[in-house]
């Protein structure tokens, strides 16, 4: 039950093993001795010729093996610990290192929520394999070879019986970890999946205590949580069952051993000593076997998780990419037969073919669902399995390097993540070395400096930005953006769920950017597209109209009829206002 490539990953860790190793089997070494050392005293004895120089010697002798056994059970300790942060470290940081690989289009290979258990329990897993089980499995050949040799010095024929008696432990190990395998398959997808529905439950409970939708969430979740500890108990009782027939392998061979020694002393072929020291080693000779069984369970846990981590770390990477986007060069963009599905989903865009021309204003509107965000996301770089080509500057986005993409493509969205902190904190991730005045400047264009305390840029915001309105969120994130001076601005639904007159103030900003950077406009108002270039009319992720508000207004198609609909709600809602003022 070794993993090559894991020992290979590991190889700054396998010192620590080797030290654990010579520390156990030299305390093993010291007890052989002390056992001899009794056998010889109380042989002695039995012959009356035990004197005080003996009893002083073998006393003094036993002191020394004590204390040394102590100096080297704290030395294993500590190279167990050392050997289990070095296995933590190192695979951390293989995954964060493939995390960084993979880019912001991970999560198109793995849920974060998996990458999340897969690094802290399935890292975890692995450090107690390294801490315990990989050291004790050399441990056990070379300590069940050196207890036979200093049984088969005194009677060969005990140690015979119980080498016979070896095989029978490993076999045991061998059908039991056919059975582990397929309950810890089980075990880990059931994990796995009930942490998964944890996080997404977590971070929508607001909503779902908003739609009293909590309580059947809670439900769900518990019948998860039964599964995983059904799963879990099969775990456990797999466990006890392998351990019962370890005890059962171990007390009978320790047994085989004794009566083979008592069989010779009777028959005067070796001394009272001998016998006394076949007993002890006896008992002895099968525990750390009988170890190595107990931590079975650890070695698949860890086998199972190494293997998690592996499939991860062997996701294919992209080459490196070594086109870079210009700022000092016109920003067209070109989409020729576009397709994107999630995974083995049916298509969510289907064979777009438009352009984007430089410091062009354009709007992509459609119902929900209709592929929108989508698409904004495969033009920031971060979903890349679409088929197609998609040229920035003549250069294909797939070639394109990811923080060449994140520096020149700003995304300001309705989720826009305001993190706790400062309001300087935020804005400098914009900006790293943006000065006072630049995000005064920047505050006061987005009408946002009146959130200003006493502190001024170094006014607190709680977690998300729980202290400011829904408005204020967006025009903080929109504040952001800008500081960036990115040739492309994506505004993928900036201004829902937000207040009529932070909604105007922030399309006043993305306007006054009109004709200085490419604006893409993903709005469910369509009010605030009739001033674009060119507004595209997606349907189930097909282009189905394209034009100025004027010529599609005018063809009176599906454009129309949104545009109308829309309008008539608006001043229904307005008339409703008014009538109950």
């Amino acid at each position: 039950m070794i993993n090559v490539r894991l020992i290979n990953l590991l190889k700054d860790a396998k010192k620590y093993v080797y030290y654990q190793v010579f520390s156990q089997w030299s305390i093993l070494f010291l007890r052989i001795l002390m056992t001899y050392t009794i056998s010889y005293l109380a042989n002695s004895f039995i012959k009356g010729s035990l004197s005080k120089t003996k009893i002083f010697y073998g006393f003094l002798f036993s002191l020394f093996s004590l204390y040394c056994s102590y100096i080297l059970e704290k030395f294993y300790v500590k190279t167990s610990a050392k050997a289990s942060l070095s296995v933590k470290s190192i695979l951390r940081k293989k995954i964060y290192s493939k995390l960084l690989k993979l880019g912001i289009s991970y999560n198109e290979n793995i849920p974060t929520s998996n990458l999340v258990q897969l690094s802290v329990e399935g890292v975890d897993q692995l450090e107690v394999f390294f801490g315990q089980y990989f050291s004790h499995l050399f441990y056990s050949l070379i300590a069940t070879i050196t207890s036979l040799i200093a049984i088969c010095i005194i009677s060969p024929t005990a140690g015979f019986a119980l080498l016979l008696c070896v095989p029978l432990i490993p076999i045991s190990i061998v059908i039991v970890q056919k059975i582990a395998i397929k309950i810890l398959g089980k075990y880990w997808k059931s994990y796995t999946d009930l942490g998964e529905t944890f996080l997404e439950n977590l971070q929508g409970l607001t909503t779902l205590k908003i739609y009293q939708y909590d309580e059947k969430k809670s439900l769900e979740m518990d019948n998860q949580a039964e599964k995983f500890r059904t799963e879990t108990m099969k775990v456990l009782v797999m466990q006890l069952n392998s351990l019962s027939i370890m005890d059962i392998m171990t007390l009978g061979g320790g047994a085989v051993g004794m009566l083979v020694a008592l069989y010779k002393y009777k028959n005067n072929i070796i001394s009272f000593g001998g016998v006394m020291t076949i007993v002890m080693l006896s008992a002895e000779f099968f525990l750390p076997l009988r170890r190595l069984g107990s931590y079975f369970h650890i070695a698949m846990n860890g086998i199972t998780a190494s293997g998690k981590i592996f499939k991860f770390l062997d996701l294919k990477e992209e080459q490196n990419k070594l086109e870079k986007l210009e700022n000092n060069e016109p920003f067209n963009i070109i989409l020729k037969n576009v397709f994107f599905s999630y995974k083995e989903e049916k298509n969510i865009l289907k064979n777009l073919n438009f352009s984007i021309n430089s410091k062009e204003f354009v709007a992509f509107v459609g119902e929900s669902g209709c592929g929108k965000s989508t698409l904004a996301k495969i033009l920031s770089g971060n979903l890349i399995n679409y088929s197609g080509n998609i040229a920035i500057q003549g250069k294909e986005l797939k070639d394109i390097n990811e923080e060449s993409i994140s520096k020149n493509i700003i995304v300001i969205s309705s989720d826009s993540y305001i993190f706790k902190g400062t309001i300087r904190d935020n804005l400098l991730m914009g900006k790293e070395n943006a000065t006072n005045e630049e995000m005064i400047n920047i505050l006061k264009e987005v009408k946002l400096d009146e959130i200003f305390d006493k502190n001024g840029l170094d006014t607190n915001l709680e977690e998300e930005g729980s202290n400011l309105s829904g408005g204020q969120k967006q025009k903080l994130a929109l504040a952001r953006g800008l500081l960036v001076d990115a040739p492309f601005y994506i505004f993928d639904e900036a201004t829902s769920n937000i207040d009529k007159e932070s909604e105007a103030d922030i399309m006043k900003v993305i306007k006054s950017l009109v004709g200085k950077k490419n604006i893409m406009l993903i709005s469910h108002r369509l009010g605030n597209v009739v001033d674009c270039n060119k507004i595209y009319l997606l349907q189930e992720g097909e282009i189905k109209e394209s034009g100025t508000h004027e010529e599609l207004f005018n063809l009176k198609n599906e454009y129309y009829k949104l545009f109308i609909t829309q309008q008539e709600l608006e001043n229904y809602s307005s008339k409703h206002k008014k009538e109950k003022k």
